[in-house]
This record gives C-alpha cells, structure tokens and sequence, in this order.
C-alpha cells in the first residue's frame, strides 16, 4: 500500500511538473508573439536634415532614395499595409526640424519615427551645445509621450575623415548626449561612433560629408539591426575594397572637392543661406513604399 501510494505521489508530481512546463512554453510564444506583433509598423516618418532625406544616394530620376527609403522598403515588404513618409530637408539645423517636422509629425500619427539631427549645428561657427541638446531631448520627449517608437541615430567619428576632424569633439559631445537621450526615452538607436567600417572612401560620395549609395544600404541595415529585424552583419562589411589612390591621384581629388563642394558650401556660409532653401519635404504624406531594386 505504502509502495503504491508513493508510485501515485510520484506520478502526480511528474504530471505537475510538465505541466508547468508546457505553461511556461505556452507563455514563452505567446510572449514571443507578442514581441513580433511591435516589432511590426504600419506608419513610418523619417524627420532630420540631408541624411534622412538621402543625399547622395539618387534615384535614377535623380531624386534621393537614402537608408530611410531602404528601411521603409524592408518594412513595407513584410507588412502589406504598410505606408511611409519623409520630412527631412538637407540643411536644416536642430531648432529647424523640432520646431517643425514634430509637431507635423505629432498630427501625422505615425507609430515609428526615426530622427538624426545635429551635424548641422555643430558645423556653424555659434555652436550652442546646451541649448541643441535641451531643444532635441524636448522633440523626443514630444515624440515618447505620445506613444510613438522612436529611432534615433548617433553619428560616427570623423576622426580618420579629415573634412569633419576639426569638429570631432563637438561631435563626440553631440554622440554621448544622443545616447544618452536614447536610454532616458526608452529609443531605438543606430550609434555609429565606435563603427570603423565606415571609414573608407567607399562608403561616402564625393562631398565627403553625406554617404553614397552603398554606405546608405549598411545604414539601413544598421537601422533594421535596431529595430530587430536584422543581424548585425552592418558593422563589418563584407567587401572587397578598392585600391587606396596614389598621392597624385589624392591631390586631385582634393582639388576637385575644394572646387565642387567645400567652395560652394562656403560661400553658402557667408551669404547665410541653406542648402535646403525654398526646398519642401519629398514625401510630405504617408503612401505606400515601392520595393527599391
């Protein structure tokens, strides 16, 4: 009798024990889903200067496609009714794109927002590092409040790009602030800083400032990484790079960005106007994203 009663006892704990068991699995993916279910959006809304609106990576219209084209091309490919807009406009300096793009933002209802801004300010000889932060944390803060997932990118280190090495420490100063306010928001984040991958030439355009079309795709990937629907396969390219060019060759080069690009730019300075003037966003509305081939 005692044997029996203690082969029940056995049996029922056994049983007891699977079916804990099977009640955590059960938990696991219905959890799991439901992390599946956020991780898709519906509505996504690019805000910030020339990065986000695509320069240089052209469409063969001539427009600018970009890493936020890239990403909502991936989005729209795995949600069907999935749409997309754009409002960021080359040039355009923190006060610019909060003061502007979010309340447009906040009435467009979308539920991903991504935003890089910053570089712009810390290119222009006043450069107010307090008050860019404060006004950037006040834009996020705008954005978390209302529900929206926010993506937010930190820029790299231009210390071996020698065109933005004079303003490295501003933009260390505006890196550590962006992931600062990244964390505090509870934000997606892309932070490129300690990435050296994207120090070839390879990866940007002829401006030296804005990346090409293939430094544009790692950007996307590196966007998907953060938003969990990719690997991090981004931060060590798998190519094969081409040969450095020799110093004549260098020089040349050097010259022609002088003339195409620093000269125009600089004059742009004195007159105290903007790339991006008179320009309006590419996509002011949401509508569906065409697959990018």
């Amino acid at each position: 009798m005692r044997v029996q009663l203690l082969s029940l006892l056995r049996c029922i704990l056994e049983l007891s024990v699977n079916c804990f068991r099977y009640l955590y699995i059960l938990i696991a993916l219905s959890n799991l889903s439901s992390t599946r279910l956020k991780l898709v959006w519906r509505r996504y809304l690019a805000l910030g200067d020339s990065f986000s609106e695509g320069l240089s990576d052209p469409y063969p219209d001539g427009t600018y496609c970009g890493w936020t084209d890239r990403t909502a091309s991936y989005l729209s490919s795995i949600q069907s009714d999935f749409q997309y807009a754009n409002l960021a406009i080359r040039g355009r300096k923190m006060h610019r794109i909060i003061d502007e793009q979010v309340p447009i933002a906040l009435e467009m209802n979308p539920d991903l927002v991504s935003i890089a801004a910053g570089v712009n300010d810390a290119l222009r000889r006043n450069w107010e590092p307090i008050s860019v932060v404060k006004k950037y944390e006040h834009g996020i803060s705008q954005l978390r409040r209302n529900g929206i997932e926010v993506l937010i990118v930190a820029f790299g280190d231009p210390e071996n790009r020698g065109q933005l090495a004079g303003v490295r420490d501003r933009l260390k100063f505006l890196n550590n602030e962006t992931v600062k306010l990244a964390q505090k928001y509870d934000c997606r984040l892309v932070d490129f800083w300690p990435e050296r991958g994207f120090d070839h030439d390879v990866f940007w355009s002829d401006d030296r400032l804005h990346l090409s079309s293939l430094g544009h795709e790692y950007a996307a990937k590196a966007a998907l990484h953060a938003l969990g629907l990719h690997d991090d396969s981004w931060r060590n390219p798998n190519i094969e790079f081409p040969p450095d060019p020799n110093w004549v060759g260098r020089r040349i080069s050097d010259f022609r960005w002088i003339w195409d690009h620093m000269a125009p730019w600089a004059i742009r300075r004195i007159q105290g106007r903007s790339s991006g003037d008179g320009l309006l966003p590419k996509r002011p509305q949401f509508s569906p994203m065409l697959p990018i081939n």
